[in-house]
């Protein structure tokens, strides 16, 4: 099934911020923004599940600053920044209300936004998203880099590609790559009491072999009100939103539900 799709950009908080728009569905159900993961791409992130998720409703897929099609400017890239971004994209498409899929960077931006305007968010999906630099697996932060939770040689190969094909100036790829990496390991603003004040339905999904613990999603499931938890078995960091054949059922049946 071919899914209609479009791309524009929209002038955002000084960017010029690149978006996909793809399916339609019949106006029934709420736009479903992705958020996608640091140094990717709507397609490294979501190509595999994008047809499922715009078969039936709108699919609104910005790129952050810096990734992509969007070129960077003189900015912190933290989850509040992005969170300001999408915010003023959706404003500027005159959409109220919108589900959200995060992943990863994506995931703490979609955290900062179901947090900060509650209003504007229906139903939420964190993907492999942690609320304290505790709920990284303390690997992830080695010197040697040598863990298997972390993105290898191909990659970073599928990264780079990606990047330079689309980007407005793709030799800044190393730039994009060191602030996203300062992000990663910035602190976070999120204590256990506001999770336990967020008012979305939430899905929390990792990878059994994820950057995040098991533990860490396990306390965040029982702090969030109406969260859920599923782990993906032989999963890791990168191969999370690939995993169409488990993934898919979870979202279109959690994203599905009745309110």
């Amino acid at each position: 099934m071919t899914v209609p799709h479009s791309s524009d950009y929209a002038k955002v908080d000084g960017l010029e911020m690149y978006y996909e728009i793809h399916g339609a569905g019949d106006g029934t159900r709420r736009p479903l923004v992705l958020l996608h993961g640091g140094v990717l791409t709507v397609g490294l992130s979501f190509a595999a599940v994008l047809p499922a998720l715009a078969a039936d409703r709108r699919v609104i897929a910005p790129e952050f600053q810096g990734h992509g099609h969007t070129a960077d400017i003189d900015r912190a890239m933290t989850p509040a920044n992005l969170a300001s971004d999408v915010l003023a994209l959706l404003d500027g498409l005159g959409v109220e209300q919108a589900d959200v899929l995060g992943f990863s960077l994506g995931g703490a931006t979609a955290l900062h936004l179901a947090l900060e305007h509650p209003g504007r968010v229906g139903r939420l999906v964190l993907a492999a998203t942690q609320y304290t630099q505790e709920g990284y697996h303390e690997e992830i932060r080695s010197a040697d880099q040598s863990s298997p939770r972390l993105p290898g040689r191909a990659d970073f190969q599928e990264m780079t590609d990606a990047y330079t094909a689309v980007a407005p100036h793709p030799e800044r790829f190393q730039d994009l790559v060191a602030k996203c990496t300062a992000a990663a390991h910035a602190p976070l603003p999120w204590s256990p009491d506001d999770l336990r004040g967020l008012r979305a339905a939430t899905l929390l999904v990792i990878g059994d072999t994820d950057f995040v613990r098991i533990e860490h999603a396990a306390e965040m499931q029982r702090l969030i009100p109406r969260a859920e938890l599923a782990v993906l078995p032989a999963t890791t960091h990168m191969a999370l939103m690939r995993r169409t054949s488990l993934l898919v059922p979870l979202l279109t049946e959690f994203l599905g539900r009745p309110e």
